[in-house]
């Protein structure tokens, strides 16, 4: 066993393992903010994941087009198509919410769950629909700005690119944001009061419906710029490339706690950094036995033996009622 090159490439894996954590940590802000309100898990999250990756290749294809993207300042541009997919996303979010999910919030949570499945097929198919017709395809590649692609060399093994950094120091600022807002501001008050007790913070002059959809707006947000970021940094999107990073950032939230912020950029991490390590490590551990397509088994059953031990995640679950 080569024990210099597993030591070579460890400052590698763990930066290729936080980019993959923070995007993580971003689609599962939305899981987790709207479990932390109306504990209810919203299963088209990876769809309106996705869905700012679209609206942020759209703009960068139509500059692109126009001739606008090599003439514009890159971090304007950058700028603009990260808000633009976190207002799409959000208010994306807010609609499913007032059409799909309002009307049944007093059923049974079985129903509410069948219609988050539902609106995700659904919108898979439609934005598939909306890129056949307006593109003739709907596998898409994000256009690449050439100073995204200049790299750094730190050691002989590590080098990091415009692009990693872009990532890394927009997901940290978001974060960063979201903790304020949640627990700094009148607004953020109001939605930790409606995730402890519906009915008293309407007592209080709270309007619930206003902040679920708020709540929805914001999750929606953090991930239609983490779809932005991961169109950014992995360039190909479809339809469907949401499915598979939803579906792992849930496994964060779940991994971190369910409902709790923090407990979600957790999860993120941990889950990024298993997997990092697992593609990277696992054909030199195993002589070639096993490569990097096991990294989710590896990843996945090491989130089976935390949550055996500690069932409510590393930072506990939080819901209504707890104080």
């Amino acid at each position: 066993m080569d024990y210099e090159l597993l030591i070579g490439i460890f400052p590698q894996v763990v930066l290729d393992g936080i980019l993959l954590g923070f995007m993580y940590a971003l689609i599962a802000l939305g899981y987790t903010m709207v479990y932390g309100v109306l504990e209810f898990i919203n299963f088209a999250h990876s769809e309106i994941f996705i869905f700012g990756a679209f609206v942020g290749v759209e703009i960068l294809l139509s500059l692109q087009s126009a001739g606008w993207l090599a003439r514009l300042p890159w971090v304007v541009v950058l700028i603009l198509v990260i808000l633009a997919g976190m207002l799409a996303s959000g208010l994306l979010a807010v609609t499913v919410e007032r059409v799909a999910y309002r009307p049944l919030r007093a059923a049974p949570r079985l129903i509410p769950l069948i219609s988050a499945i539902g609106v995700s097929f659904f919108l898979q198919d439609v934005i598939r629909l909306f890129e056949s017709m307006w593109r003739n395809a709907f596998n898409l590649v994000y256009p690449t700005m050439d100073v995204m692609n200049i790299r750094f060399e730190l050691t002989s093994t590590l080098d990091v690119s415009v692009r990693s950094l872009v990532v890394i120091v927009a997901a940290l600022l978001m974060l960063w944001s979201l903790h304020v807002l949640v627990n700094r501001t009148k607004i953020g008050t109001a939605i930790r009061a409606v995730a402890e007790d519906q009915a008293a913070a309407s007592l209080m002059g709270i309007n619930v419906n206003r902040i679920i959809s708020l709540t929805f707006l914001i999750g929606g947000a953090m991930g239609g710029a983490a779809g932005v970021l991961f169109g950014i940094q992995y360039s190909l999107i479809n339809p469907y490339t949401g499915f598979i990073p939803g579906l792992k950032a849930f496994t964060a939230a779940v991994l971190g706690g369910i409902g709790n912020i923090p407990g979600a950029m957790l999860g993120g991490l941990v889950l990024g950094l298993l997997e990092a390590f697992a593609a990277s490590y696992m054909s030199l551990l195993t002589g070639g036995a096993f490569g990097a397509e096991y990294k989710d088994i590896f990843a996945f059953s090491v989130l089976i033996l935390i949550l055996i031990f500690r069932p409510k995640g590393l930072l506990g679950e939080v819901v209504r009622g707890r104080a």
